[in-house]
């Protein structure tokens, strides 16, 4: 029997499993017949058993006792990445957590192939971490030792617009060089490649990649911007104190809109903390909102929400962002153009980014003659306008936005393992 192999893309909000099948990549069915799995652990204080992905999120927001995590992937390369977190009564690393997400992953793969699967290639940015090789390198490294804990013993990595590359490279007829633009939760990455029927035969392609670079921004980035800016003031971030001489400590309020530090909140440290600020407050109202979230543990529903308004955007004018709480009712009223105005100097860096990446390549702009866009992110017009504009002669294709670096993975690991 020849080796399994297949191709993992451990994403910051979704995740896929792709393997060859009669020659061609096709993704696994992760969950409810869907390629897709929501990266989304909620540990049940109920029954001690852990949930993955839809299932996850529906437990959580069904009001189940319990503790929910997402943005998994956004602690590698970040301070919190060799913290411990308290489920109930257990202190867990954060990647002995992450390796119960691959194992879940890991799980679907070996059951689709019949047999346990021992090579992979998985899914990486072009950076974990901005500006930082150290950093960046030991978070790959976390995430290979985090695999090779649950059984995979040959791991390769493949940054993730390259899969994307391989994955288009299946749909051309001619040769193309196209500019792989790949906007996901975490990171926005970018590659110029060389594409052709007959160059997908090769296999060594290093000569066929121009460039290669990327920014750690992503939808997640967003949903942070949006609410900072958008709902927590209705919580009482950027009010003063009654005295009149500062601001409220911010402190609390970024961690509720950042998805990867909401659980912090719920500490007995926290809740004193956010009491002594009420109690400073010129308006405690606000904050006794902001106590409400916290205290019915209802952060990531919140973040959930704005996310959710974030993507209505894309086609609607205006959004609403709803809280019934008890002792928190409040509606955030988002629009097109206030999401354009937060997070317009980002999505300028992404461009930034993208101008590099031409540059880099040494070549025009008009010598692009295709765009590949994968990612969710690719949605949000302001992010796609302004990419677009520096390409503008380019043919744009859409990819399949959460599948098409995991079906690249696994061409990219039947190159190496089949």
């Amino acid at each position: 029997m020849r080796p399994a192999f297949g191709g993992i893309d451990f994403g910051t909000s979704n995740s896929t499993v792709g393997v060859i099948e009669n020659g061609r990549p096709r993704l696994v069915a992760l969950e409810s017949g869907s390629a897709t799995l929501p990266s989304a652990i909620f540990f049940n204080f109920e029954d001690g058993g852990a949930l993955f992905g839809r299932n996850a999120i529906g437990n959580y927001t069904d009001g189940v006792e319990g503790r929910l995590m997402r943005a998994l992937k956004s602690v590698l390369g970040s301070s919190l990445v060799h913290e411990k977190t308290r489920i109930k009564a257990r202190s867990i690393a954060f990647t002995d957590i992450i390796g119960m997400f691959i194992a879940h992953l890991k799980t679907q793969l070996d059951n689709h192939n019949d047999q346990a699967v021992e090579n992979v290639v998985l899914g990486r940015p072009v950076r974990f971490v901005d500006e930082d090789d150290t950093a960046d390198a030991a978070a790959q490294s976390e995430l290979e030792k985090a695999a090779r804990k649950q059984g995979f013993k040959h791991i390769d990595f493949q940054f993730e617009p390259i899969a994307a590359a391989l994955d288009y490279e299946h749909t051309v007829s001619r040769e193309e060089l196209a500019l792989i633009v790949d906007m996901g939760g975490g990171t926005s990455d970018f590659s110029i490649v060389r594409v052709s029927p007959e160059r997908a035969t090769a296999n060594d392609r290093k000569d066929d990649i121009l460039a290669n670079r990327g920014i750690h921004i992503g939808g997640t980035d967003f949903d942070r911007l949006l609410s900072i800016a958008h709902v927590m003031p209705q919580l009482g971030y950027l009010t003063q104190t009654k005295d009149g001489k500062r601001n409220l400590p911010a402190g609390y309020f970024i961690d509720l809109a950042t998805w990867q530090r909401i659980n912090l909140l719920y500490t007995p440290k926290a809740m004193l903390d956010l009491r002594q600020i009420r109690y400073e407050a010129a308006q405690p109202d606000l904050v006794d909102r902001l106590i409400e979230v916290v205290e019915h543990r209802f952060g990531h529903a919140l973040a959930g929400r704005v996310e959710k308004a974030k993507i209505e955007l894309t086609d609607a004018e205006q959004a609403n962002i709803d809280v019934d709480l008890p002792g928190a009712t409040f509606t955030a009223s988002l629009t097109k153009q206030g999401l354009e105005q937060t997070i317009r100097t980002e999505i300028g860096r992404v461009t930034d980014t993208v101008a590099e990446t031409l540059r880099q390549a040494g070549i025009r702009p008009e010598d692009i003659t295709a765009v590949f866009l994968t990612g969710g992110s690719t949605a949000i017009p302001l992010a796609r306008r302004s990419i677009l504009a520096l390409v503008p002669q380019a043919k744009v294709v859409q990819g399949d936005a959460f599948g098409s670096v995991g079906l690249g993975l696994a061409l990219d690991a039947q190159r190496k393992f089949g």
